[in-house]
């Protein structure tokens, strides 16, 4: 009768570990392709700054190239009415040539941001940052989503394995800029 009871708590254990450590963790990220066409990624990052830093680096427009591994440009940034137009240019080893995206980013009442398509080489692309701070407003708990589709003959499921990549480096740059970011203003002060 002990041996089951050992036998039982140890299995929990085991079978309950996986799940306990991913509530720990930073990030949890999933990416997968969509029946309708198309992939979408959907995460929940911890990041250890206040929210103002997280919508400071997101919304940087300029420097958007910064916070990705992956080889784009900025060609036009126009900010009017509290919308941002962007036309960005993307290379990417997954894609032959430089892939267009044109799009409006809106930052949204309830603080989040909010990026539609609006042309380009993109059948799909539709992004959401939700921030919610955390600890006091210590730290920024962000809900994302994303949802896109590149007009190109590269199959969804390949989009979604570099795109698991490129999102989880996305994550890294934003939490160390970020962190970079803190330091400074509480040096500075």
């Amino acid at each position: 009768m002990l041996w089951r009871v050992m036998i039982t708590i140890l299995v929990c254990l085991v079978l309950g570990w996986p799940a306990l450590s991913r509530a720990a963790e930073p990030v949890v990220l999933d990416v997968r392709t969509e029946p309708t066409g198309g992939v979408k990624a959907t995460a929940t990052i911890l990041f250890p700054v206040e929210s103002a830093i997280i919508l400071q680096l997101l919304t940087d427009y300029a420097h958007w190239p910064d916070l990705f591994d992956v080889r784009m440009r900025m060609a036009e940034i126009r900010v009017q009415e509290g919308k941002a137009f962007t036309d960005i240019r993307i290379e990417h080893a997954l894609l032959p040539g430089e892939r267009r995206l044109l799009s409006e980013t809106r930052t949204l009442p309830t603080g989040g941001l909010l990026t539609e398509l609006k042309g380009g080489d993109f059948k799909q692309y539709r992004r959401f940052w939700k921030l919610t701070p955390v600890d006091g407003g210590a730290h920024t708990k962000a809900e994302f989503e994303l949802l896109v589709e590149i007009d190109t003959i590269v199959p969804d499921w390949m989009v979604a394995v570099a795109m698991r990549r490129d999102m989880e480096t996305h994550f890294r740059i934003v939490r160390e800029k970020a962190l970079q970011i803190q330091q400074e203003l509480q040096s500075g002060q």
